[in-house]
């Protein structure tokens, strides 16, 4: 007996494997629950995460345009013919003015954002970037402090970014952040949810990721068009699918498939009966992404979900050539989608509940190649809800150099903020224990004097 629940728990914990690394497994795989996570609390109120992501290295120098005079001449001089004109951009007043006079102004594609920014729900985190430990320029340069490995290739800075581990890791914050509050939750395959396909951010240890499309959840074969148009063929062959067996893993075969169509009906009838939304969001991808979050966000009652971590993605960023074509067409994407989601959430009477924020593997260099700028390592990020501490800037405000004091060449930032610092702020609102982020979520918080682990911004 002894040896069979091991051989179950290897199971479950192999097949949690193969969905975070996206093997070709059954669907209904993903949709797993390996265990029963004790939450931290019983939270009575509703709490949502919401991860954009940036695919292939967001160009945060066109999307944060340092505007002062000192600042704006240096970033034209070495952007050359990438730099955005002066009329095409939006300054931005912050509650609190950063110091020595540095301003900072939105790309005008961006301008959605400029209405949230304004509104204070919308706040700027200023060189922001995958860390393992505080690193300045000449402790980098005298190699004295650990750095992530292999800055500049997107496989591992995309892990290090959602996991805080190397390519390969199994679990990321997001998701552990979801174990957390796993419990809580009627449904806790609906605890960490993405509109993306895989993604590490969302892999848990307890509940792993559940994956639908932006049209809703997911059916399995037989359940979205009958076998030979008969009913009963389609209803005998889901029986066959459930029935208890008594080979090991034909049996947990059948209870993940069970829990993947129960899974798929309750998110169905959920989704059937919510109201339609007087909000207007965009006919893009990331639109319909976003709208589905939404959607489920508007189930939440429905479903007696509490705690909920979503990841979302838009791709297209890796731009070593065409920048000035094609970065500002996937700017106003990103900005009116997600300005759309704020109002969905205020509209459902939750903006305070649901914070999203920006994610991406790294920024990209000041200097031109040419036509487009190359992979860099810090960036500029936002982060959105009616809880954000808006309207202001976090972070240290980088020299716009080419080999300056904050980068280690062509403009390549070395970041003042880290993606640990960042995510234990948002933990932290989630209502994740300090001791649970260092021992288990966030493994490099540690290294971080404990009046910088919470950035404030939320």
């Amino acid at each position: 007996m002894t040896s069979m629940n091991a051989s179950r728990r290897e199971f479950l914990k192999r097949s949690s494997a193969l969905s975070v690394l996206g093997v070709s497994a059954p669907f209904a795989l993903n949709l797993a629950a390996m265990g029963s996570a004790a939450a931290q609390t019983s939270p009575t109120d509703y709490k949502a995460l919401v991860c954009v992501y940036f695919a292939g290295g967001n160009d945060n120098f066109n999307t944060l345009v340092p505007s002062d005079a000192n600042s704006y001449s240096a970033y034209a001089s070495l952007r050359g013919g990438l730099a955005l004109p002066t009329d095409g951009i939006l300054p931005l007043t912050p509650a609190v003015a950063l110091p020595d006079g540095r301003q900072f102004a939105l790309s005008h594609s961006l301008s959605p954002f400029e209405a949230l920014f304004n509104a204070s729900k919308l706040a700027v985190m200023l060189n922001l970037g995958t860390l393992i430990e505080p690193v300045t320029k000449a402790e980098y340069l005298a190699k004295s402090r650990r750095i992530p490995p292999k800055i500049g290739s997107h496989n591992d800075q995309t892990s290090i970014w959602q996991a805080s581990r190397p390519e390969g890791a199994r679990s990321g914050w997001g998701g552990m952040m979801g174990d957390v509050f796993a419990s809580a939750n009627q449904y806790r395959t609906f605890t960490n949810v993405s509109v993306a396909g895989a993604s590490t951010l969302l892999s848990g240890q307890v509940a792993p990721q559940y994956q639908l499309a932006s049209s809703g959840p997911v059916k399995l074969a037989a359940r979205v068009r009958a076998p030979f148009g008969s009913s009963a063929v389609a209803a005998t062959l889901e029986d066959l699918i459930k029935e208890q067996r008594t080979n090991l893993f034909e049996k947990e075969h059948a209870v993940i498939t069970k829990r993947a169509i129960d899974a798929e009906m309750a998110l169905s009838g959920a989704l059937a009966t919510a109201p339609a939304f007087a909000t207007v969001f965009p006919d893009s991808s990331l639109g319909k992404q976003l709208q589905m979050v939404a959607r489920m966000i508007q189930a939440r009652d429905t479903l007696s979900n509490k705690r909920q971590v979503f990841f979302v993605q838009i791709g297209g960023f890796d731009l070593h050539d065409n920048l000035l074509g094609k970065h500002g067409l996937l700017q106003a994407d990103v900005s009116t989608a997600m300005a759309a989601f704020y109002n969905a959430t205020a509209e459902m009477g939750v903006a305070n509940n649901v914070t999203s924020f920006t994610a991406s593997e790294f920024g990209r260099t000041i200097t031109s190649n040419g036509d487009g700028s190359d992979h860099g390592w810090g960036s500029f990020h936002f982060v959105m809800g009616g809880a954000v501490q808006g309207r202001r800037f976090y972070g240290s405000a980088p020299e716009i150099a080419n080999n300056g004091a904050n980068d280690t060449g062509s403009g390549r930032l070395i970041p003042s903020i880290s993606v640990d610092q960042y995510a234990a702020t948002l933990g932290k609102w989630f209502g994740v224990t300090d001791s649970h982020l260092l021992s288990t979520v966030l493994p490099n918080l540690g290294n971080y004097d404990v009046s910088t682990r919470n950035l404030g911004f939320i």
